[in-house]
């Protein structure tokens, strides 16, 4: 099926024979199962729904556009490459490690995913109700947007420019290191030295648990919603709180009066 064009698949079986529909087009992709690697290379225009990718079925649809997936299974890991306009309705992926490197335009609805590394190098992506288990996500990625997510994932966010993350929940060491222009809306976190080395990190009635050595060498404007454990010497701005556990400013490091300090008042 290699370079064809305007096919309805359903109910197909691809088994051993790797690239079975490279470079085709104009696809429509029904009730498939896909056992063997490289399935959607260099396609254009392709809908997948209900169909299932096996673990076999590796490094599955690199350097297509225009491809979405309904309520599908992705076991196999590597799955997205250099992929455009990409979106991901109601689709689990099991394996998801090495996932949707170096994508742009990218739309995931409903999606649980676990694995390393996922996301790394994305562009322009957006996503609702994502559940994601497994360190390293969105490494390096550019303006990105998530809702009503969940993510259990160390290191994740580093490197990244231009993130907005509302009505979620973060959990792992070291969030958000060497990021740009990062903005977090009525989220909990929890982390070990997290949001460090932020340059212009906004937190607006964001909840913190179990959050030790956080805001290190940041630039800050923070509305925490309740108390924080421990903030270790920003950089600047200002953070305001009901509480703080241990406030460190060291002169040696930083300059205590680029950072306003605000403890609300009990009532």
């Amino acid at each position: 099926m290699f370079a064809v064009n305007g096919v309805r698949f359903a109910e197909c079986t691809f088994d051993a024979g790797e690239s079975p529909l490279k470079e085709s087009s104009d696809l429509l992709v029904e009730g498939c199962l896909f056992k063997w690697k490289y399935p959607l290379w260099y396609c254009d225009n392709v809908a997948v729904r209900n169909s299932t990718f096996f673990d076999t079925a590796r490094a599955g649809v690199w350097y297509t556009r225009n491809i979405s997936f309904d309520d599908c299974v992705i076991q196999a890991p590597k799955t997205f490459r250099r992929t455009s306009r990409l979106t991901l309705n109601n689709v689990v992926m099991p394996n998801a490690a090495e996932t949707m490197w170096n994508c742009s335009d990218v739309t995931l609805n409903n999606v649980t995913a676990q694995g390393t590394y996922f996301a790394m190098g994305c562009r322009h992506i957006e996503c609702d109700n994502l559940v994601l288990t497994g360190d390293y996500c969105f490494d390096g990625a550019e303006d990105v947007t998530l809702r009503n997510c969940k993510l259990l994932s160390k290191d994740s966010f580093w490197n990244c420019r231009d993130v907005r993350v509302y009505d979620s929940f973060i959990s792992g060491e070291y969030l958000c290191w060497n990021a740009h222009n990062v903005t977090l809306v009525n989220c909990t976190v929890e982390s070990l030295q997290g949001l460090c080395y932020v340059d212009n990190l906004k937190l607006v009635n964001c909840k913190f648990i179990n959050t030790t050595r956080a805001l290190e060498y940041s630039t800050v404007d923070a509305q925490i919603d309740g108390s924080i454990d421990n903030i270790v010497n920003p950089s600047g701005g200002r953070i305001v709180a009901d509480g703080i556990g241990e406030l460190t400013l060291d002169e040696r490091y930083i300059d205590p009066t680029k950072t306003t300090v605000v403890v609300k008042e009990k009532k």
